[in-house]
C-alpha cells in the first residue's frame, strides 16, 4: 500500500471511528467514545495504536470496521509506560470476535514482555454470537495471559458500559476493577435471561451496576461518579504502583515532618466498648492525605488502601470499630486476602492497624464457611514475605490476633499502645469460662473478677514479657516508631522453600 493510500485508509479510518452518530449516542448515554478515553487517560500526543487496521475474517456478516471494535496501543501516564485497550461499543456493541480478542492479547503479551501496566477500557456486550467458537476459543488466551501476568504487573479494568458473558471474565482476574455510576454495568447472564429462567424480575443497574458490585459482592474496587472521574481515579492509584514485581513502588519525598501524633490520644478512647472512626486514626499517622482507600463500600467492618510514610509506600490494612465493632467476617476476610497478596505481589510494606474483638460469631457465618474464609487471611500473611507491621491499638484477640498480629505466623514488629489488650478473649467472657463455678454461687462476683482478669492479663506488658511485642508505645509516638520500624525493615529479604505454588484454602 502505497503512501497516499495509506493516508486515504486512516482518513476514512478517523471518519468511521468519529461518526458523528456513533458519537452523540454515546454522548447522550453519559459515556465517552473509545478514542476520548484513552485521550483523556494518557499523557498528551504520547498514544501509539496497534494494528488499527485489522478487520474480522468472518463470512458470516458483512459489517466491518478497521479495528474491529478495539483500540489497542501504548502510550504513557505521567510519563510511565503503558499498555492499553479501549472497547468501542458503537461497533457491534463492543462484541468480541476471534480478530478483537487477538489485539487485546497482543498488547497484553507485550506488557508482560516489558514490564508494564495494562490497562483495559471495557465496553462489550459479550463474545460476538455471528463468529461461533472462534470468538469463544480467542477469548480464552485473554483470560490465561491475564493470569501469567498477574503478580509480575498491574492489571487494572475500567468498565465504562455494559460488560457481559464471557467480557467480565478477563476484569474479575485482573487486580483493580473500576466501575461508573449509572453507566456500567457487569453480569454473567442479563435481567432477560434470568426473568426466562428462573423467574426473577430485576434491572440492570440492581442487577450488576456499579453499587451492587461494589456493596454486594465485592467483584469491583473502585466506584466513579462518572467516566472522567474514574479515568482520574486510575491515575491516583497508578502514582502508587511500581511498574512491574522487580520494582519497588514509587518514592516520593514526604513535606510531612516525623512529628508527634498527640491528637491520636483523643480520637481513640481508652474505653474498649466505645466506637470510633479508624480512619481518623489513619489521616493522623500517615502522610497528609496521601491514603487511598480501596473497596470503601464493601465489608466496612476493614478498611484498606495504600498510603505513604515518610514518603515511602505502604498498604494499609486497619479494622474498622464503627461496623460489627471491627469484628472479622466472611466478606472482610477474602477483602483483606487479596490485597494482602497483591501488596506482596509489588513489594509494598504493610501495617496492620489493630482493634478486633475476634471473628463475627453465628450461624450464617459458619454455614457460609468463615473458617475457610479466614484461612485465607492466615494463608495470605503467611505467604507474604514483604515487611509486616502490627500496631494494638485497644484490643487484639483469640484467632483475629494471630491472623493481624502473630510474631509467631510472621509479623517482624508488633507494636502496642498502653491500653492494648492481648488476649484469647475479653475479660467478661473469660471468666465466665474460667470461674463458672464462683459466678453460678454469687453472680455479683463477675465483675471484680473481670477486673482482676484484666489487670493480670489483658494489659500488653504480659505479651512483651512474653516476647510477643516488641515496643509498648505512648499514641504520641506512633508516627515516628512506625517510620523508625520502616526504614529498618525495608530491605527485608526473606526466602521460601522452592514449590510449585501453595494450595490457598479458595
Amino acid at each position: 500500500m502505497g503512501h497516499s493510500n495509506i493516508k486515504e485508509f486512516l482518513d476514512k479510518n478517523k471518519e468511521v471511528n468519529s461518526d458523528k452518530s456513533a458519537i452523540e449516542i454515546q454522548h447522550k448515554r453519559g459515556k465517552l467514545t473509545a478514542r476520548e478515553r484513552l485521550n483523556y487517560l494518557l499523557d498528551k500526543d504520547s498514544f501509539t495504536e496497534l494494528n488499527a487496521f485489522a478487520e474480522h475474517n468472518c463470512k458470516e456478516f458483512e459489517k466491518k470496521k478497521a479495528g474491529d471494535g478495539v483500540v489497542t496501543g501504548h502510550g504513557t501516564i505521567n510519563k510511565k509506560p503503558v499498555y492499553v485497550y479501549a472497547q468501542d461499543f458503537s461497533f457491534m456493541g463492543g462484541s468480541m470476535g476471534e480478530m478483537h480478542n487477538r489485539k487485546i492479547a497482543c498488547v497484553m503479551e507485550l506488557a508482560l514482555k516489558t514490564g508494564c501496566p495494562c490497562i483495559g477500557l471495557l465496553d462489550s456486550g459479550g463474545a460476538r454470537i455471528q463468529e461461533g467458537i472462534a470468538a469463544l476459543d480467542s477469548g480464552g488466551k485473554i483470560f490465561q495471559l491475564n493470569t501469567l501476568s498477574s503478580g509480575i504487573i498491574p492489571q487494572i479494568s475500567a468498565i465504562m458500559g455494559p460488560c457481559a458473558g464471557i467480557a467480565v471474565y478477563s476484569p474479575a482476574l485482573t487486580d483493580f476493577i473500576f466501575m461508573v455510576k449509572k453507566t456500567s454495568y457487569m453480569f454473567i447472564t442479563g435481567p432477560d435471561v434470568i426473568k426466562s429462567v428462573t423467574g426473577e424480575v430485576i434491572d440492570f443497574d440492581g442487577l450488576g451496576g456499579a453499587k451492587a458490585q461494589n456493596e454486594k459482592s465485592g467483584v469491583a474496587h473502585f466506584m466513579a461518579d462518572n467516566e472522567k472521574d474514574c479515568i482520574e481515579m486510575i491515575k491516583i492509584l497508578l502514582s502508587y504502583l511500581p511498574q512491574n514485581n522487580l520494582e519497588n513502588p514509587p518514592y516520593i519525598s514526604s513535606e510531612n515532618s516525623a512529628s508527634d501524633t498527640k491528637k491520636l490520644e483523643s480520637i481513640v478512647p481508652e474505653d474498649p466498648k466505645k466506637t470510633y472512626d479508624i480512619k481518623d486514626v489513619i489521616s493522623e499517622i500517615f502522610d497528609k492525605k496521601s491514603f487511598f482507600e480501596i473497596q470503601a463500600n464493601f465489608a466496612a467492618n476493614v478498611v484498606i488502601g495504600f498510603a505513604r510514610l515518610n514518603g515511602n509506600v505502604i498498604g494499609v490494612v486497619a479494622n474498622q470499630p464503627k461496623v460489627l465493632a471491627g469484628c472479622l467476617d466472611i466478606n472482610s476476610s477474602d477483602k483483606i486476602a487479596r490485597f494482602v497478596r497483591f501488596c506482596d505481589c509489588f513489594n509494598i510494606p504493610l501495617i496492620n492497624l489493630v482493634d478486633v474483638t475476634g471473628y463475627l460469631p453465628g450461624m450464617n457465618q459458619e454455614h457460609n464457611g468463615i473458617i475457610r474464609h479466614g484461612a485465607k487471611m492466615l494463608f495470605a500473611y503467611s505467604e507474604a514475605t514483604v515487611p509486616k507491621i502490627a500496631l494494638v491499638l485497644r484490643k487484639a484477640y483469640g484467632g483475629a490476633y494471630i491472623a493481624l498480629v502473630s510474631k509467631d505466623m510472621g509479623f517482624d514488629k508488633v507494636i502496642a499502645w498502653p491500653i492494648a489488650e492481648i488476649a484469647v478473649m475479653g475479660a467478661e467472657q473469660a471468666v465466665t469460662i474460667v470461674n463458672r463455678d464462683e459466678i453460678s454461687k454469687n453472680p455479683k462476683a463477675k465483675a471484680e473478677l473481670a477486673g482482676q482478669y484484666t489487670k493480670k492479663f489483658l494489659n500488653p506488658y504480659v505479651a512483651a514479657g512474653l516476647g510477643k511485642v516488641d515496643m509498648i508505645i505512648e499514641p504520641k509516638q506512633t508516627r515516628i516508631a512506625l517510620i523508625k520500624c520502616l526504614e529498618m525493615l525495608i530491605s527485608k529479604r526473606e526466602k521460601r522453600p522452592a514449590k510449585k505454588h501453595g494450595n490457598m484454602p479458595l
